[in-house]
């Protein structure tokens, strides 16, 4: 990726590098089967029960000096058994199903090979840093699960730090950490509205958005420097001759 005047890029965490949400569908799915299995639900009752623990997790709202990760998850399972069956709270079924959706969406989470092989590759003339927004616990346990971190210069957390994706500031410090200027900067992610949006804000050189599946964005979303629909496509913007990083270009991979 030799991009002029290029000398770091960024990269988000889930379904960027690790595909989090395959991973999840294989832990739900493994809740769903001991639930029927073990418990004697229902595939609807089983199904409605991970439904609505999914729900909640969309909706989270966790301050780590009241509660930790791992009781107010239970907790969401907890409530959502309660809701879907009725009867007493069984907190003790709620952390069995926890533990293994989470054991389970950790051992699939995978730093695929040829992943590896792209960033050992651009490391060999970029400095590279993980942007990751989250809880703290949640995303260093997924960063060890799938062991990336030898594949970069430094790595930053955003339940860590004062502010996260897409506030300036967190942007800002991963410049520091580097020791580089935002526009020597690139930041790769899925998420339109904390990656690109983030970088954007931050004024880095180019943002890549990372579309999987071709869908066109809406309207009111930010611009995108760069798509490309596989992470491995983004050494190929090595190949993109004359074209300044300062207009809304798309390359398509």
């Amino acid at each position: 990726m030799g991009l002029h005047g290029v000398k770091a890029v960024f990269f988000d965490l889930d379904n960027t590098l690790i595909d989090t949400a395959a991973a999840g569908r294989r832990a739900i799915e493994e809740v769903i089967s001991a639930l029927q299995s073990k418990h004697h639900y229902g595939e609807g009752e089983a199904r409605a029960v991970c439904d609505k623990v999914q729900a909640k997790l969309l909706k989270e709202c966790h301050d780590p000096a009241k509660m930790c990760i791992t009781d107010l998850r239970i907790s969401h399972w907890e409530e959502a058994i309660q809701e879907t069956i009725g009867g007493e709270a069984n907190r003790d079924l709620a952390a069995e199903c926890y533990y293994l959706w989470k054991t389970t969406r950790l051992q699939h989470l995978t730093l695929a090979e040829d992943t590896r092989a792209m960033l050992t590759e651009l490391r060999k003339g970029l400095r590279l840093l993980l942007l990751t927004n989250g809880e703290r616990q949640t995303q260093r346990e997924k960063i060890e699960a799938c062991a990336c971190q030898p594949y970069f210069d430094a790595i930053v957390v955003g339940g860590e730090q004062k502010e996260e994706k897409p506030a300036a500031s967190i942007f800002h410090y991963c410049c520091d950490l580097l020791g580089v200027q935002p526009a020597e900067c690139v930041m790769v992610g899925d998420s339109l509205d904390t990656d690109i949006q983030g970088g954007l804000n931050a004024g880095l050189k180019a943002t890549v958005w990372l579309n999987k599946a071709m869908t066109a964005p809406v309207d009111t979303s930010p611009v995108p420097h760069y798509i490309i629909s596989s992470v491995l496509d983004l050494p190929a913007l090595d190949e993109v001759s004359g074209v300044s990083l300062n207009t809304q270009d798309v390359f398509l991979g």
